[in-house]
């Protein structure tokens, strides 16, 4: 099942900056897809695309059925809904505990009580961090942290995460550790995953599909594949 195709895409900015030029990419349910390439190889701009952060300046982008291009502002809610979303500075509220940090996401929906407290601790049990509830951000670890923010994007089970440079911010250990994390996700929850990443190492290690981007065009999509700067 088809969940995301990204149609003869481009992006310009008003700049007159190109970051992605006539894009084709489809991407089907359960898959788990580095999106990958140097600064400014235009992985950030489709990720901002997939979540409409961005519009497409030409193109087609269909997500969970939805078309993201021709979505009115007041409807993009309806696109958030289906996705969770990570990115690389956690974004936690420093005053609230982990529990509540990723209560918050169910909260402004407006879910029962008891729905909550049920998703939440399954998504902090899923992240490792069932232990931490009752901690606040400061008293946790940067990979803690971010783990956080992982169990706040699929408290609400989304069929798509997307995640943006997730681990940007950690050394190589703690990278491992979210990887395996975003690992288990994907499969215990059969959520699709996408990642934009700059990080060779984590991306040869996994041996997910790779979209190997370069001045905003896919020049290699490979299943299972390892980036090579060679092979661009």
């Amino acid at each position: 099942m088809e969940l995301i195709r990204i149609k003869n895409v481009t992006k310009q900015y008003k700049n007159g900056v190109t970051a992605v030029y006539d894009l084709n990419l489809k991407i089907k349910k359960g898959d788990f897809v580095f999106f990958i390439g140097g600064t400014g190889c235009g992985k950030s701009t489709l990720i901002k695309m997939l979540y409409r952060e961005e519009k497409p300046t030409s193109g087609e982008i269909i997500v969970g059925g939805l078309n993201v291009a021709r979505l009115r502002d007041s409807r993009v809610y309806k696109l958030r809904r289906k996705l969770g979303i990570v990115f690389q500075d956690y974004r936690l509220l420093p005053k609230s505990t982990v529990y509540e940090n990723v209560a918050f996401a169910l909260e402004v929906i407006g879910a029962p009580k008891e729905e909550i407290n049920k998703k939440v601790l399954r998504a902090l049990k899923l992240v490792g961090l069932k232990g931490k509830v009752r901690q606040y951000p400061d008293q946790l670890s940067g990979g803690e942290q971010q783990r956080v923010a992982i169990a706040r994007a699929i408290v609400n089970e989304p069929k798509i995460l997307l995640c943006d440079e997730p681990t940007g911010n950690l050394d190589p250990e703690k990278s491992m550790e979210i990887m395996k994390v975003l690992e288990n996700i994907n499969t215990t929850l059969g959520t699709t995953i996408v990642m934009a990443t700059h990080d060779k190492e984590i991306v040869n290690t996994m041996k997910k599909r790779v979209v190997i981007l370069k001045e905003g065009r896919l020049v290699k999509d490979m299943e299972k594949g390892v980036y090579d700067n060679e092979a661009i």
